[in-house]
């Protein structure tokens, strides 16, 4: 019996030992993630259907910092990840996200529209459902390298910031968009969480007051509206200026020139590959 006992603590001695290992190993990790600006928009949806978890895992994969997806509740208060309120956009039924259950909405394949425009097969690029917040948080949080950027597309802000709180997410965690009472109810609730505030035509005297005053880390631009002198101006408010959604390299490379922080695109491995031949050229 002596021997038993004491081979039973030395497992129970090895096993809470291992578990400290990786908790140490997940801590260090937190502290390791990559700043290379550039945000996969909606996941490597140039390469997978947007929104989907080929297309976050792709996101990680190629070495994006931040993954970026939206937001809905369902009728029965299911977080889910998509960008419209209805899934006939992407998927093969037309449902209302906010107006079905989940059991519901998980019947439709939000894999539809790429596969058509792709011209792919089924084998190529299989169904698709749409995925549940928590699964994506839990996926981000299996790596210590990219981190996830949420954008409420409805009055749902508190509800994620509970999830992120109840999963011990808050460092994998960030929010972007232009509904300034969203953005700040992000830093009322969850004041270490980054806001990356999304604007269109931006009257920087007027958006660089707000953001100050409210804490956000970030002006993200519409393409359309971002000059060389916008950025300088965001820059020298401490702010990171950042750009959406640029997916062609010559805009890429004509905002890289303009000094920009951060740029959100659909093809986030061609970004990364454009500043990796910059900083070689200038070797």
């Amino acid at each position: 019996m002596y021997p038993e006992r004491m081979k039973a603590r030395l497992v129970s001695i090895l096993m809470a030992t291992a578990m400290a290992v990786v908790a140490m190993a997940r801590d260090a990790d937190r502290t390791e993630f990559l700043s290379n600006g550039v945000t996969a928009h909606r996941g490597d949806s140039g390469k997978f259907p947007e929104c989907t978890m080929p297309a976050f895992r792709s996101g990680i994969e190629v070495g994006a910092d931040w993954l970026e997806l939206d937001i809905l509740r369902t009728r029965d208060g299911r977080l889910v990840v998509i960008h419209d309120r209805t899934t006939g956009r992407v998927g093969d039924l037309d449902l209302d996200v906010t107006q079905s259950d989940y059991r519901e909405l998980v019947r439709v394949d939000v894999a539809t529209d790429f596969r058509k425009r792709q011209g792919l097969t089924l084998a190529q690029c299989p169904r698709q459902r749409i995925p549940t917040l928590e699964a994506v948080l839990k996926l981000v949080m299996q790596q210590g390298k990219t981190r996830v950027s949420i954008q409420p597309k409805m009055d749902c802000v508190a509800d994620a910031i509970r999830l992120v709180r109840r999963l011990g997410a808050e460092p994998w965690v960030g929010f972007n968009d232009g509904n300034l009472e969203y953005m700040s109810e992000v830093k009322r609730l969850a004041p270490e969480i980054p806001v990356f505030w999304d604007r269109a035509r931006s009257d920087l005297n007027v958006d660089l007051v707000i953001a100050r005053r409210q804490g956000f880390e970030a002006l993200v631009v519409n393409e359309a509206h971002l000059n060389r002198e916008k950025v300088r101006r965001i820059q020298r408010a401490g702010l990171e200026a950042g750009v959406w959604t640029v997916n062609r390299e010559s805009d890429m490379k004509r905002f890289l020139e303009m000094g920009v922080d951060r740029i959100y695109t659909d093809f986030p491995g061609r970004l990364l590959e454009l500043k990796k031949r910059r900083r070689e050229a200038k070797r």
